[in-house]
């Protein structure tokens, strides 16, 4: 099941190269009012889809045993909602004398509001051994708090897109992921037990209509021929990501393994992922909204369409890492 899981991640990421490579090839097919009337295939269709697979699959049942582990789970969602976009915010300060592309600085911005990931971060706490039913909890807890506040924090951080208002881009969060995961949690009491028996591919239906999404965006990017993009800033923001994921996951493991934490090394491995990853699907939809018709909306989504990569990379390659010095403090 682990290998599935990597095989898929591996080919979701060359298919967003291929998504990106064919929007350069072809961008009439995917811009607004082309073939794909993206306006509304994407804007409705595409995030609504998105949010109902994910009211589908999050298991929310399982849950109820990881409610008592409060400290924990403020400590994550504080760390992940609060403290990550704020020290983004500053470090953002310092970068803005650099000559980085400034659209690129803003989606290093949006990528401290995310949300944590349903999946990746659940996946690496269980390869370690770390406490699952945590890193669980609040990777769907944390989705849902992200759908309110992560909109609110982008507003904050970066305002919106001056031709959405901001009633208009709450109405539209409301109705296309608001009420689709809802009412994916509903059917699924009724279809509990068929979809615990057929395990339906919901990464891989979420992964395809997010390739479409990420399409249609770069869509837009390649038919404007204002935008330029150097490669400059493209390695600098790459080589910033790294450091930032790097320099997180240090600064929550130095957090929860003081003395007087109170958590186990098990919570330590599922703070470590859950505080530090990012969501791409729930992210990239939610751009799409606040953002709508933003000529740069591309620019500003290359950041997290970079950290999605690199928070599975690094977590994948530290997990024999943690793992032997979680083994070692337990049996200390």
């Amino acid at each position: 099941m682990r290998l599935l899981e990597r095989m898929r991640k591996e080919w979701f990421m060359v298919g967003i190269v291929l998504a990106i490579a064919g929007a350069k090839l072809e961008p009439s097919v995917g811009v607004n009012g082309g073939p794909l009337k993206p306006e509304i295939t994407v804007s409705y269709i595409a995030v609504a889809t998105i949010f109902f697979n994910s009211g589908l699959s999050l298991k929310t049942e399982e849950l109820t045993s990881a409610l008592v582990h409060i400290k924990l789970h403020l400590f994550i969602q504080i760390f992940t909602l609060a403290f990550f976009p704020a020290a983004i915010w500053l470090f953002l300060q310092l970068l803005s004398i650099t000559p980085i592309n400034e659209w690129l600085l803003k989606g290093l911005q949006t990528v401290g509001c995310m949300p944590p990931p349903v999946s990746s971060a659940v996946i690496l706490t269980k390869a370690v051994g770390g406490n699952e039913a945590a890193a669980i909890f609040n990777s769907a807890f944390g989705s849902f708090l992200g759908i309110v506040i992560t909109p609110l924090l982008l507003l904050l951080f970066l305002g919106s897109s001056s031709s959405v208002p901001f009633t208009s881009i709450f109405s539209q969060l409301f109705m296309t992921v608001v009420v689709p995961l809802i009412i994916g949690q509903i059917v699924r009491r009724y279809i509990k037990d068929w979809l615990e028996r057929k395990k339906p591919p919901f990464g891989a239906i979420s992964s395809s209509v997010l390739l479409m999404i990420i399409y249609t965006t770069f869509c837009d990017t390649f038919s404007n021929p204002n935008i330029d993009l150097d490669k400059f800033s493209l390695i600098l923001i790459l080589f910033i990501i790294f450091s930032i994921q790097l320099s997180f996951m240090l600064l929550t493991f130095i957090f929860s393994t003081r003395n007087n934490s109170g958590f186990t090394p098990a919570d330590t491995v599922a703070i470590i992922f859950c505080s530090t990853h990012k969501s791409l699907t729930l992210g990239i939809p939610m751009l799409k909204i606040v953002f709508a018709g933003h000529e740069h909306l591309s620019l500003i989504s290359v950041p997290l369409l970079i950290y999605h990569p690199v928070q599975i990379l690094l977590g994948s390659v530290l997990v024999p890492t943690i793992k032997s010095w979680m083994v070692s403090r337990q049996k200390y």
